[in-house]
């Protein structure tokens, strides 16, 4: 089968390998997309996502495909499933395991990380992360499952009211799908703060979100927002996410910035607006609830696909060759 794989710091190569053998418990699957992400591009730069990737590996951990074989033990899918995969994987023994917070696993492993992924033609997962798509899901769409899924544990970790005025900083694809997604939960008000001009006025006039702030020219009201995401991760942006904070708000720091920054905040402020800060990692028990978001339309995660690209392009798209990129899906089955 034909797969790209890494074989060092930023160094990839298209070879022929063979299809991977499964185990009682997995599934085999055609590969039809993979989603490329910020992950994507740590793992390409020899930093760690979820985990570290060890060279020769296969990413690709937004996977969609249908399904080409089952172990003897697999009962929840079937030969010809189209199916999405929730690439992490936890040993279900260590304390974070056994006190229901899976997502701090102490032996975290995952399908496109430490294990070969979806930019290959074929790849293999335990059946409990492979989950069958509803006929209305296109296969496209799916491969932006996983995301989804991330932004749902962000939310499921704050205290969410309709009263609330919400603010999400980044207009990437993970800002954009925070934006949709306050909404489909019901808070009333969700503005968007970002970059670019045209990214901005999209979701104004088709995603639902009340107002936008170009932050090249346009400062964020302080002490304004009851909800507020951080989808960028680096410190200006931090920042500015504590500094839009009102009393009583919630701060979901969701971007993630490289290891070593730092930012500041006034600390006397934490106390006095009584600011509640969260992190957020991964997705743990909540790829059900992202295809169920999708299927229902409250998710329109198909009009920010931006674009559709080959295996052999997707070095390029890690190097920042392909430019005005929303979100970039790799086609890989035929």
């Amino acid at each position: 089968m034909k797969a790209l794989v890494l074989t060092g710091v930023k160094e990839f190569e298209i070879r022929d390998l063979d299809t991977p053998e499964i185990l009682p418990n997995e599934v085999l699957i055609n590969t039809a997309y993979a989603g490329v992400c910020g992950t994507d591009h740590d793992l390409y730069a020899g930093r760690p996502g979820s985990a570290s990737a060890v060279p020769p590996i296969v990413l690709g951990h937004e996977n969609s495909g249908v399904v080409a074989a089952v172990g003897s033990a697999v009962t929840n899918v079937k030969v010809g499933d189209r199916v999405a995969v929730d690439p992490n994987i936890y040993c279900g023994q260590c304390e974070f395991c056994l006190t229901q917070r899976p997502e701090l696993c102490d032996h975290l492993s995952a399908v496109g990380v430490t294990r070969n992924g979806g930019l290959a033609e074929q790849f293999t997962a335990p059946a409990s992360v492979v989950y069958k798509l509803p006929d209305n899901v296109s296969l496209r769409d799916a491969a932006a499952i996983e995301p989804v899924s991330c932004a749902v544990h962000g939310l499921d970790l704050l205290n969410l009211r309709p009263y609330q005025k919400a603010l999400v900083i980044g207009d990437g694809f993970m800002g954009q799908i925070f934006a949709q997604l306050l909404q489909a939960y019901g808070v009333h008000q969700v503005d968007l703060a970002g970059i670019f001009d045209e990214k901005l006025q999209r979701n104004k006039e088709q995603f639902g979100v009340s107002e936008t702030y170009n932050t090249t020219r346009e400062q964020i009201p302080a002490d304004s927002y009851d909800v507020i995401v951080e989808a960028v991760g680096l410190p200006a942006t931090q920042a500015q996410a504590v500094a839009a904070a009102n009393k009583g708000a919630q701060v979901l720091m969701f971007g993630v910035g490289p290891q070593e920054a730092h930012f500041e905040m006034n600390t006397y402020d934490i106390y006095k607006k009584q600011l509640t800060i969260r992190g957020s990692f991964i997705n743990p028990l909540t790829f059900r609830d992202a295809i169920s978001l999708v299927s229902s339309g409250k998710m329109n995660i198909g009009g920010l696909i931006s674009h559709e690209l080959k295996l052999e392009e997707v070095q390029d798209f890690l190097e920042g060759k392909i430019t005005g990129v929303s979100k970039a899906v790799i086609k890989v089955g035929k």
